[in-house]
C-alpha cells in the first residue's frame, strides 16, 4: 500500500470469512469380476440398477462380488466399482478374433483400433471384454436405398430412409448419399432377455469423416456410435461401404443401396481372478489427493483360512489414512460353522490397525436375479451401514446395535454366534453379527483392527477423526503462502473453532481445544516455512457395557440411604 503523505482515511478490506468445507464421508469403493462394464478404471454408479445396467447382472461366478456391492447400495448412493482385469478377458468382435482386448475408452483411444484392419476385427467390436457381448449385433442401411429398404427388417425403427444430409448439401454435395442408419440389436437376448432385442438405434448418420450436425457437433457415424453406445466399438467400415470416411469436398459420392449385419463372438472372460490381479485393481484406490473415497472393501479372500486380500486391503487404508477397509472372513470359514476358532485365527493374521474393521460371518441372501440363494462376504453390508450412519445421524455415530446397526436385505448369518463366541470374536478384534429371535440381524460391535488399548479402537472415533482430519487439512490449505503472523495464526483459529464447536454441539467431541500461535509457531518454525496448529479433541465414546443393578430392599427403607444420594 501506498504511504499516505497527509491526514486522511485508508480502507482496507480483510476477508475473515473462511470456513472448514464439508467433506465426504460415506463413499464407497469395492473392486470385483463382472460380466460386462469397463475393466481397471473406477467406475461410480448410485443405485443397484445402474450397477447392473453397468456391469451387468450377476452370475454363479459374479455373485460374490457384485451381491456385496448391491449389499453397500441398499444403505449409500454413492459407490466407486472397479472391474478387475484378466488376461483371458476378451471382446467379441465381428471378425470373430480371439484376440482382441478393449478394457475401456482409454484403451480403445490409444490403441488406435479404429480404421485398422477389417479382415482381423471386422466392423465391429463389443463396448466391453466378456462373453456378455457373444450375439450382440449391428445392422447398417447405408443412403440411397431403394428395393433394400422396404425389405429392411428395422425399417420400422426409423421415419424415413437415409438419403443425402443436410451437410453434404451445404458443401456443395446435393446427391452425395452419405446417410447411414445404425441398429443395435440383442441378438442373444442375454442384456434383456428376448433374443433379438433393438438396444439402440441411431438415425440420419453420416459416412463422411467431417459431417456436423447444426450445432458444430460430429455427425459421423463411427464418432457418434463410439460416444453413445453402451454395446459397441466401431472397428472399421464394412467392405461394402467403400468411400464412407471419405471428406465431403463438393462432388463426393458415397455408397448407396447398402443393408449389412455384423453379429459379435468369441468374447471370453474369467471371473476367477487372482490375489494379484484383485490387488492391482485395488491399487486404483491408493491415492488420496486423486480418488475421494471413504468406505473401501472388496478384499475377498476365497479360500479357507486365508487372509492374503483382507490384509491388502486393510494396509491400502492405512497408508491413505482417510479411507476405512472392511473386511470377511472366507465364506468357507462361516458356512456351516459351530465355533468362532475359524474367525479369530482369520483375525489374528490381520493388522493392528484403526483403520481396518472386521465382521464374523458371511450373509445368506436371496440373488433375484438368478431366483438362488447364495453365502456373501458381509463387508459390503457393514460398511453401508456406516453409510447409512451418516444419513440418518452424523459420522461419528456408531453404526452397530438396533439403532443404526440394522442389516438389510438378508435371509440368515451362516454363523450366528452364542454370547460366549461374542466374546471370543469381540476380544480378537471382530465385530459379532448376531441375529436376534424377533429382532432381525444385527452388528453388534464398533471396534476397529487396532489391538492395543486407545479411543481409536472404535469406529466411531476413527471416523470422526478421519472427518475431522480431512476438513481442516483442505481449509488449512488458504494458510499456504501467506505469512505466519498473529493475523493468520488467529484467521487459522477462528476458521477452525466454530468448525469444532459444531462437532460437539452434534456430540461429537465433548471439548477441544486450538493452540496456534508464538507458542508453537515460534522462530525456528517461521524461518522454516512452517505453521503449526494443535488441536485438542476429546471424542465422545459410545456405549458397549451397560451394567443394571436390581436391589430388593425391606419394606420401609429409604432409597436415599441405601443408594447414598
Amino acid at each position: 500500500m501506498a504511504f499516505q503523505l497527509s491526514p486522511g482515511v485508508n480502507v482496507k478490506e480483510i476477508d475473515a470469512t473462511n470456513v472448514v468445507p464439508a467433506v465426504s464421508s460415506s463413499i464407497g469403493g469395492t473392486v470385483g469380476a463382472f460380466n460386462w462394464g469397463p475393466v481397471a478404471e473406477i467406475t461410480t454408479v448410485g443405485s443397484e440398477k445402474e450397477l447392473a445396467s453397468v456391469f451387468g447382472q450377476p452370475s454363479d461366478l459374479t455373485a460374490k462380488y457384485f451381491l456385496p456391492a448391491a449389499g453397500f447400495l441398499l444403505y449409500g448412493s454413492a459407490l466407486k466399482v472397479v472391474r478387475i482385469a484378466d488376461a483371458s478377458h476378451v471382446n467379441a468382435n465381428a471378425a470373430g478374433t480371439a484376440t482382441l482386448t478393449i478394457n475401456n475408452e482409454s484403451a480403445y483411444d490409444l490403441a488406435g483400433h479404429a480404421t485398422t484392419d477389417l479382415a482381423t476385427w471386422g466392423s465391429w467390436a463389443a463396448k466391453y471384454p466378456g462373453a456378455l457381448g457373444n450375439g450382440l449385433q449391428v445392422h447398417l442401411a447405408s443412403g440411397g436405398l431403394t428395393a433394400a429398404w422396404d425389405t429392411w427388417a428395422y425399417k420400422s425403427q426409423f421415419s424415413a430412409k437415409p438419403a443425402t444430409s443436410e451437410y453434404a448439401e451445404q458443401v456443395g454435395a446435393p446427391t452425395a448419399g452419405d446417410e447411414i442408419h445404425v441398429v443395435v440389436v440383442d441378438g442373444a437376448g442375454v442384456f434383456t432377455g428376448t433374443a433379438g432385442t433393438v438396444l439402440e438405434t441411431y438415425e440420419f448418420l453420416s459416412q463422411a469423416s467431417n459431417a456436423k450436425k447444426s450445432d458444430g457437433s460430429s455427425n459421423y457415424y463411427a464418432d457418434v456410435v463410439n460416444k453413445l453406445s453402451k454395446y459397441v466399438w466401431f472397428m472399421d467400415h464394412d467392405s461394402s461401404l467403400s468411400d464412407a470416411g471419405s471428406l465431403l469436398d463438393g462432388d463426393s459420392t458415397f455408397t448407396g443401396d447398402v443393408v449389412t449385419s455384423d453379429t459379435m463372438t468369441t468374447g471370453a472372460d474369467d471371473h476367477s481372478p487372482s490375489d494379484g490381479e484383485l490387488q492391482l485393481a485395488l491399487d486404483l484406490f491408493a491415492d488420496a489427493e486423486s480418488v475421494d473415497v471413504n468406505l473401501l472393501f472388496g478384499g475377498l479372500d476365497t479360500a479357507a483360512g486365508t487372509f492374503t486380500n483382507s490384509k491388502y486391503i486393510i494396509d491400502l487404508a492405512t497408508t491413505r489414512k482417510d479411507v476405512m477397509a472392511f473386511v470377511s472372513p472366507p465364506t468357507i470359514d462361516t458356512v456351516g460353522a459351530t465355533s468362532a476358532a475359524n474367525v479369530i485365527a482369520w483375525a489374528n493374521g490381520l493388522t493392528s490397525t484403526s483403520y481396518g474393521v472386521a465382521d464374523s460371518s458371511a450373509l445368506y441372501v436371496y440373488d433375484k436375479y438368478n431366483d438362488v440363494y447364495r453365502n456373501i462376504p458381509a463387508y459390503g453390508h457393514v460398511a453401508g451401514l456406516c453409510a447409512n450412519t451418516d444419513n440418518v445421524a452424523d459420522t461419528w455415530f456408531s453404526p452397530a446395535g438396533q439403532t443404526r446397526g440394522a442389516v438389510l436385505g438378508v435371509t440368515k448369518l451362516a454363523f450366528n454366534p452364542t454370547g460366549a463366541q461374542r466374546d471370543e470374536l469381540y476380544q480378537a478384534r471382530v465385530n459379532p453379527l448376531v441375529a436376534f429371535a424377533g429382532e432381525g440381524i444385527q452388528l453388534f460391535g464398533d471396534k476397529t483392527l487396532l489391538a492395543r488399548p486407545s479411543a481409536f479402537d472404535r469406529i466411531n472415533v476413527r471416523r470422526l477423526f478421519i472427518v475431522m482430519e480431512k476438513a481442516i487439512a483442505k481449509a488449512a490449505r488458504a494458510q499456504l503462502f501467506e505469512f505466519n503472523d498473529e493475523f493468520t495464526q488467529a484467521q487459522f483459529r477462528n476458521m477452525v473453532e466454530p468448525f469444532l464447536r459444531d462437532i460437539k454441539g452434534r456430540r461429537g467431541v465433548t471439548d477441544f481445544a486450538v493452540i496456534c500461535d508464538s507458542t508453537n509457531n515460534t522462530g525456528e518454525v517461521v524461518d522454516g516455512n512452517r505453521f503449526v496448529a494443535d488441536i485438542y479433541v476429546k471424542p465422545a465414546r459410545s456405549i458397549n457395557f451397560i451394567t443394571l443393578n436390581f436391589i430388593a430392599t425391606r419394606t420401609g427403607v429409604d432409597f436415599s440411604e441405601i443408594s447414598g444420594s
